[in-house]
């Protein structure tokens, strides 16, 4: 993707559908790329609500479930996404950053055995991840978050690379590291470090080690079409580093014994490995 006079545009110049929202600021001179989910019902609702004067909130960006992207606001203008946030000892991101907004609802709540978002819209169970926010109190019990599909975070990875290129940019954050406490999004299911280690790469030459988040099928080829390779699946807190990679799938050396196996090499999609330390 590209950017053209502050809109964003696929390889071939043709712009991604734009809806303006009247809720714009000043001129923004951006520094990061700041991600959120939007907690809504659907992308369409979403939109509405992010073109609504009323609303008093905007987003440069959105992207659906199917990697439908939505531009509402040009680049070179404040959205009004952040709020009361603060990074790197400056105060008021939307000043500062530009902000993506994920069709997604969000930690959910279990009730009558059926997965439910604070909006009450019902989850599939297929859609679901346990895991803890990364500033839940230790004895939080984890919680229900609707995944991100690979169809939006291949979205996530084409716009950002783009974005960082032409602006500039110095880093990509959540809206729950700029205003922790405040807000959860994008939640624990974004694969935040993995976009960041693909977007502006270690302080060092050292390979990226990360560990397999759950039971991992590491297949022959960067896709899903390829076969999985033997001493697959590996375990949960299985070692892997990074060798390359290809959009947000990497090329893996297991470090760790998997079934048996010693020397497994293949491939692992990135949603499914956290960084280590």
């Amino acid at each position: 993707m590209k950017v053209i006079n502050h809109r964003l545009a696929r390889d071939d110049g043709s712009p991604v559908p734009f809806k303006a929202s009247p809720n714009i600021g000043e001129a923004l001179r951006a520094r990061w790329l700041v991600m959120h989910y939007t907690g809504g019902r659907s992308v369409e609702t979403s939109i509405a609500w992010l073109i609504n004067p009323q609303s008093r909130a905007s987003a440069h960006l959105i992207i659906g479930r199917y990697g439908d992207i939505t531009q509402m606001v040009p680049f070179d203008r404040i959205a009004w996404h952040a709020g009361i946030s603060s990074w790197q000892n400056v105060n008021g991101l939307n000043q500062h950053a530009i902000g993506i907004e994920l069709d997604n609802a969000g930690r959910l709540e279990q009730i009558a055995g059926k997965w439910t978002s604070p909006l009450k819209l019902i989850i599939p169970s297929e859609q679901v991840r346990l895991g803890n926010h990364k500033h839940d109190a230790a004895n939080i019990q984890p919680s229900g978050w609707q995944i991100y599909t690979p169809q939006q975070i291949e979205a996530v990875l084409s716009v950002a690379q783009a974005l960082v290129a032409h602006y500039d940019l110095e880093d990509i954050v959540g809206h729950d590291d700029i205003a922790p406490g405040r807000v959860q999004d994008p939640g624990p299911d974004f694969p935040m470090e993995h976009l960041r280690t693909i977007l502006f790469g270690h302080e060092n030459d050292c390979p990226p080690i990360f560990l397999a988040r759950a039971l991992l099928t590491v297949r022959s080829g960067p896709g899903t079409e390829f076969p999985a390779q033997p001493g697959s699946p590996i375990r949960a807190g299985t070692r892997v580093q990074a060798l390359e990679q290809h959009g947000l799938w990497w090329k893996v050396d297991v470090l760790d014994e998997a079934n048996g196996i010693t020397d497994l090499v293949g491939w692992c999609h990135g949603r499914h490995l956290v960084a280590t330390a």
